[in-house]
């Protein structure tokens, strides 16, 4: 029996995927309900951010001078021990410092405040916000249309609220998704565990880079370093997930055996101490397998975020792949309700751009991950191109689906792409970390120019407005961008 809707649009999860599309929805005029199972602020990892997220969806949502009030650390770029070259090297968001436009950077956040500003922003736009509100379930009409959910209150009592389409924004955790009938795929290449926690009084980069990400392959993986705020540092230890029984059996043994095995951790480490109480005070594990769901939506729903795929989190990739899937989704919700577009042809795009930029960053990571030299490490040997089965590769095709049939025809061309990236990254021009007299960063070339490429649309049309012109679509036949961002429009030809 199909149900008069009491919303628009419900979205399930209170992060920055959920927050985002909620607030986008909400811009156009439409009822939003968004319902998080706890209470903000709350712990979560992903701390480091890209310019995208910063300087182009943090304008469509109006937070960016919240953002900068907040005070978050400034980081440039990336600084790398990773591949031939015995020293760190630094990829800059500005290819020349003396050339940084005013979004050349990004941000360091504490995600308990950023994710605080993100939905606390929501509210302030006039979309519902329920926390302490765990959804169960979702509710069909009997033509299998996703008409609603099912949620528990803080005090345990169920609810059923209605609506024209439901967002699982819910993370990597929940399993909301597999009500669309997707199933989720797992990557060949990435399948490893990270053990993390903080530490005060860690060293930082010497300037200017010294709000920079750090990251350091050693042999038994890599660490990510984030200067969360002059005194406060996250660091965590990605390895295989073959040392699954080290690190769950005794972490504290385990965090210091891998810091001992990285030198330059450890010297940056040497004079600190690992914070022991509050939302900070203990190590963390987290299995970091990379996935994609066979289906991004269905008839009433729309997966976005970790709900829907994830990757190898070496690149900072995790918030802005949250934040653009929702300005996505918000998109064709948006055209949807407002009668511009059919459902079908809205939603086929928002999946197309969506696993389009998922694809992107896979590409450029394995082949980032191949361009790294440990001959006698079985972490780095497992995931060398050279070593990897046409099977493996045939996965991976089907992982990004939805990628245009030029970009990635078969395992023979895939393969033959990864190797461009890694040649093509492995011969970037690297400079000093700390010199400061020279253009600093990686050169980058097609593999970065093609994943920075909707970054770089984003933070334009911010910057520029109605000035940036027309958007055109990302795919043969594919809808554009309307002007104000919050819709798809049919691409009319000049």
């Amino acid at each position: 029996m199909d149900v008069a809707a009491q919303y628009d649009v419900i979205v399930v999860g209170g992060g920055p995927a959920g927050s985002t599309v909620s607030t986008l929805v909400r811009k156009r005029g439409h009822r939003v309900l968004q319902l998080e199972k706890e209470t903000f602020p709350r712990y979560q990892i992903g701390e480091s951010l890209l310019p995208a997220t910063v300087h182009g969806i943090a304008h469509l949502l109006g937070v960016g001078e919240e953002l900068k009030k907040a005070a978050f650390t400034i980081k440039h770029g990336g600084t790398f021990k990773w591949g031939a070259s015995p020293e760190p090297w630094t990829f800059d968001f500005a290819v020349s410092r003396r050339m940084a436009g005013p979004t050349g950077y990004a941000y360091q956040v504490e995600r308990m405040k950023f994710d605080k500003i993100l939905l606390d922003n929501a509210r302030k736009h006039g979309v519902e916000v329920r926390e302490n509100s765990d959804v169960l379930d979702v509710l069909k009409a009997e033509d299998g249309r996703v008409r609603g959910v099912r949620y528990r209150d803080a005090e345990g009592r169920e609810h059923e609220v209605h609506s024209r389409y439901v967002v699982d924004a819910s993370g990597n955790t929940g399993g909301l998704y597999k009500k669309s009938g997707a199933k989720r795929e797992y990557s060949p290449f990435f399948r490893n565990l990270a053990l993390f926690g903080y530490y005060n009084g860690g060293k930082r980069l010497p300037k200017p880079n010294d709000g920079n990400i750090f990251t350091c392959a050693f042999e038994h993986g890599w660490f990510w370093y984030i200067p969360l705020t002059p005194d406060l540092t996250s660091v965590g230890a990605v390895v295989n997930r073959d040392s699954a029984n080290l690190v769950q059996g005794d972490p504290e043994k385990a965090m210091a055996s891998f810091i001992a095995a990285c030198p330059l951790i450890e010297e940056k480490l040497s004079d600190a101490t690992r914070v022991t109480e509050g939302p900070y005070g203990e190590l963390r594990v987290r299995k970091d397998w990379s996935y994609s769901n066979t289906k991004f939506w269905a008839p009433g729903m729309a997966l976005i975020g970790d709900a829907a795929c994830f990757v190898d989190p070496v690149f900072s990739s995790g918030v802005h792949l949250a934040t653009y899937s929702g300005l996505l989704a918000a998109r064709s919700l948006n055209s949807c309700l407002d009668g511009t577009v059919d459902e079908t042809s809205a939603f086929e795009e928002f999946e197309a751009r969506y696993r389009l930029e998922y694809g992107r960053f896979y590409e450029f990571l394995v082949g980032f991950y191949d361009m790294h030299h440990s001959e006698d490490s079985y972490f780095w040997q497992a995931r060398k191109i050279s070593n990897t089965a046409d099977s493996d590769l045939e996965s991976f095709v089907e992982l990004i689906g939805g990628v245009s049939s030029d970009e990635f025809a078969d395992t023979a061309r895939a393969k033959q792409r990864f190797s461009e990236a890694s040649n093509e990254m492995a011969g970037m021009v690297h400079t000093s970390a700390g010199d400061a007299e020279q253009p600093h960063g990686a050169l980058p070339g097609k593999v970065v120019g093609r994943l920075m490429e909707q970054g770089a649309t984003l933070q334009a049309r911010a910057l520029l407005g109605d000035d940036a012109g027309a958007e055109r679509p990302v795919r043969q036949g594919g809808l554009a961008a309307s002007t104000d961002g919050l819709g798809w429009v049919t691409y009319a030809q000049p």
